[in-house]
């Protein structure tokens, strides 16, 4: 289709009593306007600058148009602004917040990469690039957050969670996985939180082949991470939460070894269930007198074949009534090395990290971490990479956002209420000027969060 094909209009004859044509024809306009916000929340992060410096530019100077940096950057915004796929490029290229937010002139400067340029880049990185990446973005969330709360930080909560990743074509290291009935990959991601505050930080997203375990990669991610929360908070204690897929041997000594708190969940076995079942009866019992779902809670001290000692197990005996159902026995277990009561520490300590499944949501439903589409598995590495980075864009608007009714938005309502913004833009010698609409739902929000990031009235 040729490109001036596009640019016709349609004509509704009759639609609202008189004809209404409309035409795709107003120059120097953008529907991203509003996403001059995410360029602020990273230039208080500096993240961009810090991603770039971790890659080795290995191309000739003398064959090379877009710097490595705008690369980055037209690829990183284009994902934050709901453009996913490379493809996209070839419309966006033009676009004139797209190029503001790449340093460029919106209007006279030269247009950005296409998609084969972008294509390239993706498939350019190696292990060695990827690697200083994800320290870069690990080091800058840490960062941020120290000169946030400076001292106030007691404690700081550590999430690891596996995710699904389906693939759907030749991808390199795709394997079928039989939990999730899928041809998939199996990254994980890691979150911090820090005291009792609600939001969880993304901080880490590993790219793993489909067929390896939950605990794969964690002690490589926790041996990294460690030292930098240290430094950066010293007088913070460190606990660690994880689900029954990380309960390994290695992994309770080493976070022994550490002297960090944990929570750990451990699937059921015999010797478990033998613990359990006189709790199991008392929670029988309940259930059969009260006819809904009941939960009893208890401990003992439990040592697997490999474990060098006796550690202290939670366990959770209840049984779960649903109408019309019979009734299902559930025990569930937890191993940890914290003295709080077992009812505590598991409502209130373990049951929070489930809130890390919303933060995973969004990133497959708010920014599609899981379009993996490329042949090569570190370009799909590097696709994980910047996605995570548009969400810490995102999780920084979402602070700026504390005084404003999308406090607690998710990241897809972020985007189309801040950022869906059309925009027509001037452009001077002088400045740079957006004209917003005048009717926008959340003009006064915006403006909030702008004068948050630095913005002054005018």
């Amino acid at each position: 289709m040729r490109d001036d094909s596009t640019r016709q209009g349609v004509l509704f004859s009759d639609l609202l009593g008189r004809p209404v044509l409309a035409k795709f024809d107003q120059q120097h306009a953008s529907s991203d306007g509003g996403a001059l916000l995410l360029h602020a929340c990273d230039r208080r992060l500096g993240l961009t600058e810090a991603l770039i410096g971790g890659i080795d530019d290995r191309r000739q100077t003398g064959k090379v148009r877009h710097a490595i940096g705008d690369l980055l950057r037209q690829r990183l915004y284009a994902i934050a602004c709901g453009y996913p796929d490379g493809n996209d490029a070839s419309r966006l290229a033009a676009d004139p917040i797209q190029k503001l937010l790449c340093g460029r002139d919106p209007n006279r400067g030269e247009d950005l990469a296409s998609q084969p340029t972008l294509s390239r880049f993706e498939n350019a990185f190696d292990r060695a690039d990827l690697y200083r990446m994800g320290i870069a973005l690990a080091e800058t969330v840490i960062e941020r957050h120290r000169r946030r709360l400076k001292r106030k930080v007691k404690r700081i909560t550590i999430d690891l969670d596996p995710t699904d990743d389906p693939t759907h074509g030749a991808q390199q290291l795709t394997f079928f996985n039989g939990h999730y009935d899928s041809w998939c990959y199996l990254p994980v991601a890691g979150f911090l939180t820090f005291n009792d505050e609600s939001e969880q930080y993304l901080f880490a997203y590993l790219l793993r082949p489909g067929n390896v375990g939950a605990a794969v990669g964690a002690l490589g991610i926790l041996s990294r991470l460690l030292p930098r929360l240290r430094a950066a908070f010293p007088r913070a204690r460190l606990r660690v939460r994880l689900d029954g897929g990380y309960a390994a041997p290695e992994i309770f000594a080493f976070l022994e070894r550490e002297g960090l708190e944990y929570v750990v969940a451990m699937a059921k076995n015999k010797v478990l269930k033998r613990r359990a079942a006189r709790l199991m009866g008392t929670a029988r019992r309940l259930s059969r007198q009260s006819g809904s779902t009941e939960h009893v809670y208890g401990e003992c001290r439990y040592a697997a074949g490999r474990w060098p000692e006796r550690r202290r197990v939670i366990i959770k005996a209840e049984v779960v009534r649903h109408p019309g159902r019979e009734p299902k026995d559930n025990p569930r277990f937890v191993v940890t090395n914290l003295p709080h009561s077992p009812r505590h520490l598991y409502e209130a300590i373990y049951c929070a990290r489930g809130d890390v499944e919303n933060r995973i949501k969004e990133l497959h439903h708010g920014l599609d971490i899981d379009r993996t589409s490329c042949s090569r598995f570190l370009a799909n590495q590097l696709r994980g990479l910047l996605t995570a980075a548009a969400y810490v864009l995102y999780q920084e608007l979402r602070l700026h956002a504390a005084r404003t009714a999308l406090r607690s938005a998710q990241v897809s309502t972020l985007r189309e209420q801040l950022c869906k913004l059309g925009a027509w833009v001037e452009s001077s010698v002088r400045r740079i000027v957006l004209h917003l609409p005048a009717t926008c739902l959340h003009r006064h929000d915006w403006q909030i969060i702008a004068r948050q990031l630095g913005a002054a009235p005018a």
